[in-house]
């Protein structure tokens, strides 16, 4: 593949969406459309700075859940903790920030975060880190009035079970997936 060119063909508020032209193996050009939520101007720039976080966080053997509506799909699905990190803020408080908007909990122990990984590879270049913590207190609603956030601890026979009856968002269900099965989280 032979990339040729890159062109904004939208400019929303949160997303910008671009049309990539290659050629294909065969020769032939071919139009490819992402969204970023990034100003792309060069193809160097595609995927280059991670943009979010997820959090796959427990509490004495039980995983955090998020019951949450999403506008992009319409209707409320099982999701991770997540958010995107402010300009010139560092991957650690945005962790301790997000956790605190969402739930009012804590981080007691960040035990991993992983480098960052694409979040949706087939029409997005965005990237994301995947965080391991443990956390602590109580919960409290410090979302705003866009969200409709219930967060909860689940064990990990809880967690099976919704994972046979319930919507996911597929990074949540990877994580409640491995919880599920006794792996550490």
């Amino acid at each position: 593949m032979e990339f040729i060119k890159l062109e904004k063909v939208k400019d929303g508020k949160y997303l910008k969406n671009y049309e990539l032209t290659y050629r294909n193996k065969a020769g032939r050009e071919k139009k490819y459309e992402i969204v970023s939520r990034r100003e792309l101007t060069d193809p160097a720039d595609i995927g280059g700075k991670p943009s979010g976080v997820s959090i796959v966080a427990t509490c004495e053997d039980r995983l955090l859940l998020l019951h949450e509506f999403r506008m992009g799909v319409n209707r409320t699905v099982y999701n991770l903790c997540a958010g995107m990190i402010e300009p010139e803020e560092r991957i650690e408080d945005c962790i301790v920030r997000e956790l605190y908007e969402e739930t009012g909990l804590r981080v007691k122990k960040i035990k991993k975060i992983l480098p960052p990984s694409f979040a949706a590879v087939a029409i997005s270049d965005t990237t994301t880190y995947i965080a391991f913590v443990e956390v602590e207190g109580s919960f409290e609603d410090h979302t705003s009035e866009n969200e409709q956030i219930e967060a909860k601890f689940y064990t990990r026979d809880e967690v099976k079970k919704l994972l046979e009856t319930e919507p996911f968002s597929s990074r949540a269900q990877i994580a409640a997936y491995f919880f599920s099965e006794n792996y550490d989280c």
